[in-house]
């Protein structure tokens, strides 16, 4: 090849490279901080405490001044006929002339009740959009990893599925050999072959389910992960501090960002209550107006300028609205009593979040001590059944059922270990505790496989 395809070969080396570099493993972190940027539900609870955010000040404005500003200009036409007593002439008149005017005024509330407890009550409802955002907040970082891990176990429940069937395939080749030769029953072939017909069918399920949790974690991140980082051999899951149960359920119910979001919320419509009571309270403000109006003088001859300064108080006293204010102050009553008894649902909730996320960290530690003891066991019997039947003391059927069990006991305890680093984040998410650092702690137990 010429010198002058050099720079083609360049070329296609360098794309080949950066597709390379683009599927290597991504671990755990780096899908977080893609979802961070990407997922749609995540982006619009940013949004909503944004929003939520500005009620402190619109709620600060009811307590400064406001100032408004007018201005005016006309131009008037006017026609009139005069009829002197005893004459039948008629004189006309026609006036045409321009007006101006132009002012400002101020209002500064010295005593609004309603202001006050308004701006207080705003307060509150920033504590829960907070409260609310980094909720959602928890609630991603669970989604990313719950995403992940079905990701994992999925493609390790393709990876056991294909090795039984890799498996039953040579089995099924030494059956079809040992009955060539007469060491062997037709009837092993046809147990062998009708594994083999199962463990494909398996292994075309395993490879569907792998695709769509793939592209679950997709529609999260935004792009195509590649592989996946895989949880080590000898990862070891540690046991939730403290290892009782009720100090989690205690903190749940006083410290989760579901149960800090509804306080604020209940406290925020107890304040509804007074202000909409303060609709009965008079109110008091300061009141400055200006006002400059031009216009010609009586009959067109001249020109008058008029300049207005006002400066004083202003009190209004409600006597009666119809039953308005009392029937808003009883709505209020019952929105108060209303997100008050939310507030017990919240804690409820919470507390039996918590110990169902503690359960599953202590079944799932002893299931996953359980299912390394049985994989060794199983292991074990795979050896023994392979020897058995060497030496012609097991049939076929022994070693496929103790290779099945393998497989089985190794995708199990793949759950099992999952399924516990789930529970450990949705304990800590029911506490109000979770963060970026226990992502981290996970993301270490994870390697290139």
């Amino acid at each position: 090849m010429s010198s002058k395809s050099n720079p083609l070969r360049f070329a296609v080396g360098l794309a080949a490279l950066c597709a390379a570099s683009g599927a290597l493993a991504a671990d755990l972190m780096q899908v977080y901080r893609d979802a961070l940027s990407y997922d749609a539900q995540y982006a619009a609870a940013r949004a909503t405490a944004a929003a939520g955010r500005e009620r402190l000040p619109q709620a600060l404005a009811g307590l400064l001044p406001s100032v408004n500003a007018t201005g005016s200009t006309y131009w008037n036409g006017s026609h009139y006929d005069y009829r002197p007593g005893g004459s039948s002439a008629t004189q006309s008149y026609r006036n045409r002339y321009n007006t101006n005017s132009y002012g400002a005024s101020l209002t500064q509330p010295l005593f609004r009740w309603q202001n006050w407890v308004q701006y207080d009550q705003a307060k509150l409802l920033v504590m829960q959009a907070e409260a609310t955002f980094a909720q959602a907040g928890q609630e991603l970082i669970v989604r990313v990893a719950q995403a992940y891990f079905d990701v994992l176990f999925a493609s390790e429940n393709l990876r056991a599925v294909q090795a039984e069937k890799t498996a039953i395939g040579q089995q099924l080749e030494q059956a079809k050999k040992n009955f060539e030769v007469g060491t062997a029953t037709i009837t092993d072939t046809y147990e062998s072959q009708s594994r083999f017909d199962l463990a494909r069918a398996k292994e075309i399920a395993a490879e569907s389910e792998l695709e769509v949790k793939r592209y679950a974690l997709r529609a999260l991140i935004g792009n195509e992960p590649g592989e996946l980082n895989r949880l080590k051999d000898k990862a070891v899951v540690q046991p939730p501090q403290p290892a009782s149960m009720e100090p989690w359920v205690e903190a749940a119910e006083r410290d989760s960002f579901l149960v800090q979001a509804q306080q604020a919320a209940a406290e925020a419509a107890g304040r509804a209550v007074e202000v909409s009571r303060a609709g009965h309270y008079p109110t008091l403000d300061v009141v400055a107006n200006y006002s400059a109006n031009s216009s010609p003088g009586q009959f067109g001859i001249g020109e008058i300028d008029t300049r207005t300064r006002q400066l004083g108080l202003q009190l209004n006293i409600p006597i009666f609205q119809g039953g308005a204010v009392n029937s808003r102050t009883r709505e209020a009553a019952a929105k108060r009593d209303a997100e008050l008894s939310a507030l017990d649902n919240a804690r409820r909730n919470s507390a039996l979040n918590a110990r169902q996320a503690y359960l599953g960290v202590v079944s799932g530690l002893a299931q996953v001590r359980a299912l390394e003891a049985a994989l060794v066991s199983g292991l074990s019997s795979l050896e023994s059944n392979r020897l058995g039947y060497e030496v012609g003391v097991r049939i076929n059927i022994d070693v496929l059922n103790a290779e099945n069990q393998v497989y089985v006991t190794r995708r199990d305890l793949a759950k099992a270990r999952l399924d516990t680093l789930l529970a450990q984040l949705k304990l800590k998410a029911a506490v109000g505790t979770l963060g970026e650092a226990d992502l981290e702690q996970i993301n270490a137990l994870l390697e290139i496989q």
